[in-house]
């Protein structure tokens, strides 16, 4: 980035070095910012998406809402990045089967049966099963770090659902997080491999947009939208006792919780180290589970919320510890928020301190 030099004299070259560095610190502030919005965005979904289920849509069909509204929203991206269609097929294709259609349809499935924290939570082991992907399909190597992450996860979702009291939850439910868990290592994966272009890299948003427009496509055979009780967005959902318009959570839905929640992922991955972006993204569960104590009266027990912390701390130890192999930039930011540790640029063995 080029820089103005002092008109000091001998000074110049330190007063370049100084510029570039206030640069750095700006361009990671905004990052950081930009990252924290990309949490909240996402981790609102949920506590938007559930009222409109309990008002009469199926989750499904609040799935493809989100996914149409924001595919029309991005399109303009997809129109001016149309020569992916031919370049990466099996990457569009993947991205939105698993990271689009995949991921959204298990999760709001999942909130429809037990509390947006505890599915948000569930899904937060995907980083622990890209360890997995790692050590057993791609024979890399893991280290003591990574795999104490991955015992930390499953110890902490052992508290979160209370195995010791006869699995609390709905089994189906929890599946279905699992479900959308195991979709976010398709789109770990999918990340990682569409990175390694160099400069023929894909553009991020390019992904995002034609991920979005496939996975509604794919949406509206599963979801069949001409069978939706259209009539419950013309009135209100209930969220913990107040009514709220339910085009108003439809709205949030689609321009908040979806586009601007990847858009300001993306741009937020590419100021920030991949631990920093992975250490403000893991704040999307805690944010969802916030909002839905705070918005829906969704009351977590100590040992559920003590749990929930060490899933967290496990998800980012493991994921901040697994061995990638270096790559020129990121393919796309999206939904659990993690998959921006395997997307970004560089190595993903890296201190925090470098920021």
């Amino acid at each position: 980035m080029p820089v103005h030099t002092s008109s000091q004299g001998s000074t110049g070259s330190s007063g370049s070095s100084g510029s570039t560095s206030g640069q750095g610190h700006s361009g990671k502030s905004v990052g950081l910012g930009l990252a924290l919005v990309s949490a909240v965005a996402f981790g609102g979904s949920g506590v938007a998406a559930k009222p409109l289920i309990e008002a009469g849509l199926s989750p499904l069909h609040v799935v493809w809402l989100r996914v149409a509204g924001a595919a029309l929203v991005m399109l303009p991206w997809a129109v001016r990045h149309r020569g992916l269609l031919l370049r990466r097929p099996a990457l569009l294709a993947g991205y939105g089967l698993l990271a689009v259609a995949g991921v959204q349809a298990c999760y709001f499935a999942a909130i429809s049966r037990i509390p947006v924290g505890v599915a948000l939570l569930v899904e937060y082991l995907a980083p622990a099963l890209v360890l997995g992907w790692v050590k057993f399909v791609q024979r890399r190597p893991v280290t003591r770090a990574a795999a104490l992450g991955v015992v930390l996860a499953v110890g902490g979702l052992a508290c979160v659902v209370e195995v010791w009291s006869g699995l609390g939850f709905d089994a189906v439910g929890l599946l279905l997080a699992l479900g959308a868990a195991c979709c976010q290592v398709g789109y770990f994966v999918l990340s990682d491999q569409g990175s390694d272009a160099g400069h023929e890299a894909p553009d991020p948003l390019g992904v995002i947009a034609y991920g979005l427009l496939l996975g509604a496509v794919v949406l509206t055979v599963v979801a069949r939208p001409w069978t939706m009780h259209w009539s419950v967005l013309a009135g209100s959902a209930d969220m913990d006792g107040t009514a709220v318009a339910a085009w108003l959570l439809l709205g949030w839905i689609v321009l908040i919780a979806t586009a601007v929640a990847y858009v300001t992922g993306v741009v937020s991955v590419r100021r920030l180290s991949p631990q920093v972006a992975g250490v403000v993204a893991c704040l999307e569960a805690v944010i969802a589970t916030v909002l839905a104590w705070i918005l829906l009266g969704e009351h977590l027990s100590a040992p559920q919320i003590a749990g929930g912390a060490v899933v967290l701390a496990g998800a980012f130890i493991a994921q901040s510890s697994t061995p990638v192999k270096p790559s020129d930039g990121p393919v796309a930011s999206g939904p659990g928020e993690a998959e921006r540790e395997l997307s970004a640029r560089g190595g993903a063995v890296q201190g925090v301190s470098d920021t």
